[in-house]
């Protein structure tokens, strides 16, 4: 397991660095030998989930190690089915090494196989994580998007031209990504929390209890909401959305990373295992 999750973390390193080169160097080709590495990887890791799940008997995302490979993944899954949209090398310049990033940090963290508790289990689980991974990883994208269009947008109001000016998509082009990957994660993250809801049902015998997760990832759909709100009603677009989306995300990483390890309650790591 190991093993494999060590060259899938390295298969991500190489991706990033096709994905670099073609920004940078403008080179097609390699932002084509880039998705095709992607690829490999994203199938070597599911192999690895897989392994996974055979050793721990049940979905391989209850500890932070195993969240964090599973959000590398969908991250990377999420990047290839919008890059047949849009044909985007520059944003695989930020997902293969955000990616790669998770891995590394996956790999540090300790490798322990948390047998979940007896009460907990249930088909809602892994729908319910799936729906929450995939949802956060649109955003995560979203947030690259919004980075990238404030980027472009600061250098052509300044006039000041440099290298990655030229490496950038348009405006346009980057707002519309912004749009889409919104669109794509809002729906997911509303089923994740609707599926948690039944989950928590069945496992405790009510759909809500205010848990510091649960009353976090709430105030992220209010953001989002009003972000896809702003953006089909009131005609939020372009530089106001790009900021509100990289606000949202930030609040999104500290309902997935820092309310487990800081506040507590019934979705920290621990919460899972066996009593």
């Amino acid at each position: 397991m190991t093993l494999l999750s060590g060259i899938t973390t390295l298969i991500y390193f190489i991706a990033s660095i096709f994905y670099l080169v073609s920004m940078i160097g403008k080179q097609q080709r390699a932002g084509q030998v880039g998705r095709w590495v992607l690829l490999l990887g994203i199938v070597l890791h599911a192999t690895c989930f897989g392994v996974r799940h055979s050793t721990a008997g049940g979905v391989p995302v209850t500890s932070l190690h195993e969240s964090l490979s599973f959000f590398a993944w969908c991250l990377v899954l999420l990047f290839l089915l919008l890059d047949l949209r849009f044909r985007l090398s520059v944003m695989g310049a930020f997902a293969a090494p955000l990616a790669f990033g998770l891995m590394v940090a996956s790999a540090l963290s300790p490798h322990i196989v948390v047998q979940i508790n007896p009460v907990l289990k249930s088909w809602l689980f892994p729908v319910h994580i799936t729906f929450a991974f995939l949802g956060s990883a649109a955003f995560a994208l979203s947030f690259g998007a919004g980075v990238m269009y404030l980027i472009q947008n600061r250098m052509l109001k300044s006039k000041r031209f440099t290298g990655i000016y030229q490496m950038l998509p348009s405006l346009d082009t980057l707002d519309k990504v912004n749009y889409t990957c919104l669109s794509i994660g809002f729906p997911l993250m509303t089923l994740g929390i609707i599926s948690g809801a039944f989950w928590a049902n069945t496992a405790w015998g009510t759909y809500w209890r205010w848990d510091p997760k649960e009353t976090w990832a709430l105030i992220t759909w209010f953001l989002y909401a009003a972000l896809l709100h702003g953006r089909l009603t009131i005609g939020w677009r372009g530089r106001k959305a790009a900021i509100f989306s990289i606000i949202a995300f930030m609040f999104l990483l500290f309902t997935f990373l820092g309310v487990n390890l800081l506040l507590g309650g019934y979705h920290t790591f621990e919460a899972f295992a066996v009593l």
